[in-house]
C-alpha cells in the first residue's frame, strides 16, 4: 500500500477487510503494517484471477477514499500466482 504521513490510516481495516472476506471466492484476508515506517498492506488470497479483478473494481475506490490525504505514495497493487508444492 502507500507510505503513511506518520500516522496509521484508520477505519480502512475495519471497513474493508470484512467486505473483502464476504466477496465471492475470497479465501483469506491478512492486514499487516509497520507503524515505525508507516507502511501497511493487505494480502488477499482469491480462488481465481477473475475473482481478484472483480473485487478490485469494487474495493479499490473505497480504499482510495480511505487513504486520501493520509499517504505520501500511491498504493501499489501486485498480483501473484500461488505456487503450491
Amino acid at each position: 500500500m502507500g507510505r503513511g504521513c506518520g500516522r496509521r490510516p484508520t477505519n480502512w481495516r475495519a471497513d474493508l477487510a470484512p467486505q473483502i472476506r464476504g466477496l465471492r471466492d475470497c479465501k483469506s484476508v491478512i492486514v499487516f503494517g509497520d507503524d515505525l515506517d508507516g507502511q501497511y498492506g493487505l494480502f488477499v488470497l482469491w480462488d481465481t484471477q477473475e475473482d481478484a479483478d472483480a473485487a478490485a473494481s469494487v474495493i479499490a475506490p473505497q480504499l482510495q477514499a480511505h487513504l486520501a490525504g493520509k499517504v505520501t505514495e500511491e498504493p501499489t497493487r501486485r498480483l501473484f500466482t500461488v505456487i503450491e508444492p
